[in-house]
């Protein structure tokens, strides 16, 4: 069952076809023709990744997507569903047993035996924001590479800098870990998932928990499991509240008394070993995992990013990379280097553009320099790589409910000398 139906049907009615046209760029016979064939389906399943969520109205975007998956019935049954992709094996597994910012710390005092302190804690990107204000006296990051992963990166090396005291945990030094800090940068080697002693689990898309065994090998120095090192510090800093584990499998253990969710998981501990959390299919029997137990609509009024006539919506990410790990110096599905500018035909004729022409892109954050491929990609809209083009990126354009960083922009184009 559903709420708030006829509110969204009314927010989605009082958008103009000459509204959605200019913000999509599809036009109205296209977005017609895709709504009927969706309606004529029987079946179908979402999915999306980054490229719908890191905007400034990402979870808007998602909404409206649940919007017509919950009109067509696509949810709670064969064949059908929603299914939002993840980037890393530890992003869904990490949010599901309270590793975000805000979680309801109920099931954790309980097995824990004391209260949890009760401010929210802070993303990725808010935490830089913090640093850079000064308000953080220590810094631990695990993994990651914030100088090559998130927007204005000169605005992230400041941050960086800022710490009085910065604590690197990583399986491979990064440019991050060799910014100078305030006063002190430590460095902790930690092991691959694969080296981790009693192995550890990871979560699929598909809510699969599958056991990832440890595997034998040489093993590197001082490296040490993340769950090692963090309950070593935990354990020193408050004695009275023993946070060391013996083992991997005491982790699964405590996870199943604390997150509910992950009953079972306590019983994985060879290669093959799997679960997966609320069946096949959730929602099967019509009831939501909300207040009421009703699905509900969301009504969403479509934000235009305004641009000026001459400039250029941009976006980054593309190509054969993993976050600040560049794959190919050349991407095989476009064919175009790491600092190739994309950009339409229709807009390269009116610039007076050739392929290979070097051109600047300039936005209100910083600028990027690179060289123009003209390609089959949306008139007014241009593409470049990241992090290569990072710093066009505003590090305060962020979506309100998520905090994800928008990895988009808007640029004014120049051709300059090579």
């Amino acid at each position: 069952s559903t709420e708030g139906f006829d509110e969204a049907a009314a927010a989605a009615h009082a958008q103009s076809w000459e509204q959605l046209e200019a913000n999509s760029g599809a036009t109205r016979a296209d977005m017609r023709r895709f709504a009927e064939m969706l309606h004529r389906a029987r079946h179908g399943i979402f999915v999306w990744s980054m490229g719908l969520t890191q905007h400034v109205h990402g979870v808007d975007t998602v909404r409206a997507l649940i919007n017509v998956a919950l009109a067509l019935g696509w949810v709670g049954r064969p064949h059908a569903g929603v299914m939002p992709i993840r980037g890393h094996s530890g992003v869904q597994g990490g949010a599901e047993v309270g590793c975000v910012p805000a979680v309801d710390p109920a099931n954790f005092e309980k097995a824990w035996g004391f209260t949890l302190p009760a401010f929210k804690g802070m993303s990725a990107s808010e935490m830089v924001h913090a640093a850079a204000e000064g308000a953080l006296d220590t810094f631990w990051i695990v993994g990651g590479n914030f100088l090559e992963t998130l927007p204005d990166p000169p605005r992230v090396q400041r941050a960086l800098r800022a710490v009085r005291t910065r604590i690197h945990q990583d399986i491979v030094v990064t440019s991050m870990m060799l910014e100078e800090p305030a006063d002190t940068v430590i460095l902790f080697p930690a092991t691959t998932r694969y080296e981790s002693p009693g192995g550890g689990t990871e979560t699929t898309t598909e809510r699969r928990i599958i056991f990832s065994p440890e595997i034998e090998g040489r093993r590197i120095g001082s490296a040490k499991a993340e769950w090692e090192v963090f309950g070593e510090v935990a354990a020193r800093v408050a004695p009275s509240r023993p946070a060391r584990f013996t083992s991997s499998a005491a982790i699964r253990e405590e996870i199943a008394r604390a997150v509910p969710l992950y009953a079972g998981i306590e019983r994985l501990g060879r290669e093959g070993d799997q679960l997966q959390w609320g069946g096949t299919r959730l929602f099967e029997d019509g009831r939501f995992a909300t207040h009421d137990g009703r699905a509900h609509f969301s009504a969403i009024a479509a934000v235009p990013r305004e641009k000026a006539a001459d400039a250029f919506y941009v976006s980054t990410r593309r190509g054969k990379q993993f976050n600040s790990m560049v794959q190919r110096a050349t991407d095989p599905l476009t064919a175009a280097s790491r600092h190739d500018i994309l950009i339409s035909r229709e807009d390269a004729s009116r610039l007076e553009l050739r392929d290979g022409d070097c051109v600047r892109l300039t936005s209100d954050t910083g600028s990027f320099t690179g060289a123009a491929k003209l390609d089959a990609i949306q008139p007014g809209n241009l593409q470049v790589h990241w992090p290569e083009g990072n710093g066009l990126l505003s590090s305060f354009e962020v979506d309100a409910d998520s905090g994800e960083p928008d990895y988009n922009a808007v640029v004014r184009l120049e051709k300059v000398r090579p």
